[in-house]
């Protein structure tokens, strides 16, 4: 298994959850992202939704950045949080729509 490289939020708290912080870098980064059914770029739609639908919009920053590492475009992240405005509301997407603005204009 490949070493999962630190994010600056798992070192913020990592001397205050050690075992959270070993269990997401083992587990979900080391064991279950890699997993060979759904490719990356889908698990990161899948989690990018997710985020929004359910209001996190904290991890949803790390995590829209990382879709576009793994290949989600602009306009399919667009559309997700244009679609999920009818299912997880328009204040979610909304504060999506912004979080995703500062990402794209940081990742040109």
């Amino acid at each position: 298994m490949a070493k999962i490289p630190s994010s600056a939020a798992r070192d913020r708290v990592r001397e205050t959850v050690p075992k959270m912080i070993e269990i997401t870098e083992n587990v979900l980064f080391g064991d279950i992202w890699e997993r060979p059914n759904l490719s990356k770029r889908d698990r990161s739609l899948i989690v990018c939704a997710t985020l929004l639908a359910t209001y996190r919009p904290e991890q949803l920053r790390g995590h829209l950045e990382r879709a576009l590492v793994h290949g989600v475009t602009k306009d399919e992240i667009s559309e997700m949080i244009t679609h999920l405005a009818f299912y997880a509301g328009w204040p979610a997407s909304m504060t999506a729509a912004n979080i995703a603005r500062e990402v794209f204009e940081a990742h040109p």
